[in-house]
C-alpha cells in the first residue's frame, strides 16, 4: 500500500469522476475536466473518549482500515481471528491479539470486556452465537457488517432499510449450515445473523449493510479489474449504456463510518453505499482512466448483444449490473440514513489511485491473474473475442 495512502492525488480530472460528472458528454467525448485546486484529506484527530474495542477478524480488507482509523482515534483495539489471514500483522501495534475460530473455539475470549465489537467476517447466525457465549453481557454495543445483499428485491429503485429481506427456506436449519452454504444462501445466512445479534445484544446492536466494498487489499477484483486493464490502454469493453447507474463504497469510508458510529453510541440499521451524489458507469470509467496514462478509450456494447456472447455482469462486466428488470434498483439503492449519521466519501480519484498502486506491489502472478480474469473481470482475451464479435457485427448490418 502506498506511503500516502490517506492523501488526496493532486491531479484531478478524475476528481469529477467521483463526485458525479454533470457533463457526460463532454466526458463521453474525451473532454478533460477544467484543473481543480489540490485536495488534502484532514488529519485524523483524537476521539473525545477512547474505547476499549475489539474487532473480529481485522487482518482481511475492511479489518485493517478499521483498526488503522481506530489506532489514530486513540483507542485500545483487540483483534480476534484465526491468524491465518496476514499472520500477526498488527504484531506489537494494538493492545492484544486473541486466537480462536467464530466456526468453533471462541474461549480465548473468556472474561474479556469491551465497550465495542466491531464484527466483520461472521455470515453464519452461529457465529455470532458462538462469540456470544463469552461476550453477551461483558460488551456495551455490537456493529455488525452486514450487505445489501439481504434485500429480497434487487429490482426497487430507491431500495432502503425498511425493503423486504430474504427468509431462510423453512426446511433448512441455518444453524447447522456449514461453509459450503455461504454462496448459495448468503443473503438469508446474513440476515437471520442480524437477527441473532438482535437477539443475543438487546437494544445495542447496529447493523451496517454495505454494497460492493473496494479498495486497496480486495484480491477479489472486483474493482481492481478497471484500473488494472485501463492502465493497459487500447481499446477498453464497456457494458451497455455510459448513463447506468454505478454504486460502491471504499473500504476505509466504510471502516471509519463503523468507528465513528461505535463512538458515537448510534444503533440500528443503515446502508452504508457510495457515492453520496448519482454516478453513472461513463462517470466511474472515466474518472478511472483520469488516474492512468495509458490513453485507453472504451466502446460501448449494448446488454442484448453482452448476453449472446455469455458475458455475465458483476463476473465479467464487474461493479455494474444491468438496470433492468430484476437488477434494476441494484446500483440505485439509497443510503439518506447513513449519510445523516456523517457516512463520508473520498473521491473514486483516490480510491482508484490507492487501489492501482497496491495492484502493482502484488505478486507478478496475482497481477496477471487479474489481466487473464481468472477470480473476476472478462480478462484480455475474452475482451477481445467481444470485441471483435461486436465490430463484425456492427459492418455486417450495413
Amino acid at each position: 500500500m502506498t506511503t500516502d495512502r490517506r492523501t488526496f492525488i493532486k491531479s484531478v480530472s478524475a476528481v469529477g469522476g467521483a463526485i458525479g460528472l454533470g457533463s457526460l458528454p463532454k466526458i463521453a467525448l474525451g473532454e478533460a475536466p477544467p484543473p481543480a485546486p489540490e485536495l488534502t484529506r484532514p488529519p485524523v484527530t483524537k476521539a473525545p473518549t477512547p474505547l476499549n474495542i475489539l474487532i473480529l477478524g481485522g487482518t482481511g480488507f475492511t479489518g485493517p482500515e478499521q483498526v488503522d482509523y481506530a489506532l489514530a482515534r486513540g483507542h485500545r483495539v483487540t483483534l480476534f481471528n484465526r491468524n491465518k489471514t496476514r499472520p500477526d500483522f498488527f504484531k506489537g501495534k494494538v493492545h492484544e491479539e486473541l486466537v480462536g475460530d467464530l466456526n468453533g473455539d471462541c474461549s480465548a475470549l473468556e472474561g474479556k470486556k469491551f465497550d465495542v465489537v466491531l464484527d466483520n467476517p461472521t455470515t453464519f447466525p452461529a457465529w455470532v452465537r458462538n462469540a456470544a457465549k463469552y461476550l453477551a453481557g461483558n460488551v456495551k454495543h455490537y456493529v455488525f457488517i452486514s450487505t445489501t445483499s439481504t434485500y429480497s428485491d434487487q429490482s426497487i429503485i430507491g431500495l432502503d432499510e425498511n425493503s423486504p429481506v430474504h427468509q431462510m427456506p423453512a426446511d433448512l436449519d441455518p444453524y447447522t449450515l456449514n461453509p459450503t452454504h455461504a454462496s448459495q444462501y448468503y443473503g438469508p445466512l446474513k440476515v437471520r445473523a442480524e437477527q441473532e445479534a438482535a437477539k443475543l445484544y438487546p437494544g445495542i446492536t447496529t447493523v451496517i449493510r454495505p454494497c460492493l466494498i473496494v479498495g486497496p487489499l480486495d484480491r477479489t477484483d472486483r474493482f481492481t479489474w478497471w484500473p488494472a486493464r485501463i492502465e493497459q490502454g487500447g481499446e477498453v469493453l464497456a457494458p451497455d449504456k455510459p448513463e447506468n447507474p454505478c454504486q460502491f463504497i471504499d473500504s476505509r469510508d466504510l471502516a471509519e463510518f463503523m468507528v465513528r458510529m461505535a463512538e458515537a453510541r448510534e444503533f440500528g440499521l443503515f446502508n452504508a453505499i457510495g457515492p453520496d451524489k448519482p454516478m453513472t458507469f461513463a462517470d466511474f470509467l472515466y474518472g478511472v482512466k483520469a488516474v492512468t496514462t495509458a490513453g485507453a478509450h472504451f466502446t460501448w456494447v449494448p446488454w442484448e448483444f453482452l448476453q449472446t456472447q455469455q458475458v455475465r455482469p458483476w463476473r465479467h462486466m464487474t461493479v455494474w449490473q444491468p438496470p433492468y428488470g430484476a437488477t434494476a434498483g441494484y446500483q440505485r439503492r439509497n443510503a439518506a440514513r447513513a449519510i445523516a449519521k456523517g457516512l463520508t466519501f473520498r473521491p473514486l480519484a483516490v480510491t482508484a489511485k490507492d487501489t492501482l498502486d497496491w495492484h502493482k506491489t502484488r505478486p507478478a502472478k496475482e497481477q496477471e491473474a487479474t489481466l487473464a480474469g481468472e477470480i473476476n473481470g472478462i480478462g484480455l482475451k475474452r475482451e477481445a473475442e467481444v470485441l471483435a464479435a461486436w465490430h463484425a457485427s456492427q459492418k455486417g448490418a450495413k
